[in-house]
């Protein structure tokens, strides 16, 4: 099991070159990755969304990235002539309309948008391999805490996964002597009503009957004792476990509310409030599991 937060973080360092790498991740529905990544390399985005998406299947995951090139070696340096004559010849009209000074400085010329252009010519295979081994480092550190912390989650739902078992089997049991229990009550209702010792046995059968199909909450035990099973098998699983979990816990909830509205006893009345308690915690602490 893995939790959904988590955190990694790897540098990189080459002889011409490093790159840094940040994941981290929080709750969400589904899977939502975001990258922040240089210009300059900016054509990788999708490769490594990618490459991040075979390993992660829920969580709101922010992915910065930064990357030097630490000699001048694959770097072109260009300066768009044209652009620039022509910003030039403008901002001297704009001046000479205006009557005010045309003094202009080449670097207030490169600094106007798109005159300089800094380009990185080196092999692209080559920087995809290496940024990618950055990511992998930090990928490998992120889904560790993601392992530990979803350890912790393992054993604190199946323990309340054991304790609603345990509620179940007192249901059970309480379940068996409901019919008994009624016959006894409406025998005596009717004797008390009628005012005499004699009771038609056929109709009584037939009440019975009645109140035994009615009342009857075997089904929804044993589907109970299957959903808990599989939960607990399903927590065990090293995979994304997040969404299947979650339908088991509304199952599970299905099934105590028809035994809540099935079950005319106090004593069952009393742990199907236990249960339905229980299963939205468990419910709220699978939201943070992936």
């Amino acid at each position: 099991m893995r939790s959904m937060t988590g955190y990694g973080r790897s540098k990189l360092e080459l002889p011409n070159r490093s790159y840094q790498v940040e994941i981290k991740a929080v709750n969400h529905k589904y899977c939502d990755i975001n990258i922040k990544i240089p210009r300059n390399i900016s054509y990788l985005e999708e490769d490594v969304k990618k490459y991040l998406q075979t390993y992660i299947t829920r969580g709101k995951i922010d992915v910065i990235i930064t990357f030097e090139n630490n000699t001048s070696q694959g770097i072109n340096v260009g300066i768009n002539k044209e652009l620039a004559a022509q910003y030039i010849h403008e901002l001297k009209q704009l001046a000479k309309e205006n009557e005010i000074s045309s003094e202009l400085s080449i670097i207030d010329i490169v600094k106007l948008p798109d005159v300089l252009n800094v380009e990185n010519v080196e092999e692209e295979s080559t920087i995809a391999e290496e940024l990618k081994e950055a990511v992998s480092q930090a990928l490998q550190g992120f889904l560790e805490m993601k392992k530990v912390e979803g350890a912790k989650i393992e054993e604190d739902l199946y323990n309340r996964i054991c304790n609603i078992s345990d509620e179940i089997e007192q249901i059970y049991a309480y379940s068996t002597g409901l019919v008994e229990e009624y016959v006894v009550k409406l025998e005596g209702r009717v004797k008390e009503i009628l005012k005499t010792d004699v009771v038609d046995k056929d109709r009584l059968a037939q009440e019975i009957v009645i109140y035994a199909d009615k009342s009857s909450i075997e089904e929804e035990l044993t589907r109970l004792r299957s959903h808990i099973s599989q939960f607990k098998d399903l927590i065990k699983q090293d995979s994304a476990i997040g969404k299947k979990t979650d339908f088991l816990i509304q199952e599970m909830n299905r099934e105590i509310n028809t035994i809540g509205s099935k079950a005319n006893n106090l004593d069952i009345t009393k742990l199907v409030i236990e249960i339905k308690t229980g299963l939205e915690d468990i419910r709220e602490q699978i939201q943070n599991i992936e």
